[in-house]
């Protein structure tokens, strides 16, 4: 496949800034794609916007901030149920089609990475909602991972197959049907629950 069709998501991590940048730069990285809801870090104040766009802008690597449209929070009532993000109603609103559209028309230009905060893409939703929607798209999606290393879309499916234990429910199932059960455990166990939801609502969700 050609290469201008790989996408990289990437997680921040706490690693530094000087060790993000040259990981973007081994794999030929020409614009990340910030997809954190809040482009800001508490604890890793060295990836909050200002402060990212200008250490990428040093490289080279343009930046833009996708994270109301892929992001993994919603100012949609809809998209919630007992006050927690459902990522299959999120993934089906037109803002987070148009965060699609604009990061494939994208990646014609430039080589991306889709950036979050979590280092392990199997716990975040860049991988569960982000790369989840784009599957059946003509490209290949690839992790970095921490060590430099990339792990492909469907390594990543199958870890996660294996951490959930998925059963078998029936003779006919796939290994297909088994990852798509996963996605939808998964994205349950790692949705955004508001602020303002009940504590009941909460205690229901664990």
């Amino acid at each position: 496949m050609n290469d201008e069709r790989v996408l990289y998501t990437v997680g921040h991590s706490n690693t530094s800034v000087d060790r993000f940048t040259e990981l973007l730069e081994e794999k030929g990285i020409t614009a990340v794609c910030d997809v954190r809801s809040s482009p800001y870090s508490k604890y890793n104040p060295q990836y909050n916007r200002e402060n990212l766009q200008k250490a990428l802008r040093q490289k080279g690597i343009a930046y833009v901030f996708l994270g109301e449209e892929l992001g993994p929070r919603s100012n949609d009532p809809s998209c919630y149920v007992d006050g927690k993000v459902q990522y299959d109603r999120l993934a089906g609103t037109a803002a987070f089609k148009s965060g699609i559209d604009r990061l494939c028309t994208g990646m014609k230009k430039y080589r991306i990475a889709l950036m979050c905060a979590e280092k392990d893409p199997i716990v975040c939703h860049r991988m569960i909602l982000v790369c989840r929607a784009l599957r059946s798209e003509p490209m290949r999606i690839a992790h970095i991972l921490a060590d430099g290393s990339t792990e492909s879309l469907r390594d990543s499916e199958l870890r996660l197959l294996c951490a959930f234990k998925m059963p078998q429910l029936s003779l006919f199932d796939t290994v297909e049907d088994l990852i798509q059960r996963a996605y939808d455990a998964q994205g349950q166990k790692i949705a955004h629950v508001r602020e303002d939801a009940s504590r009941e609502e909460r205690e229901e969700e664990q």
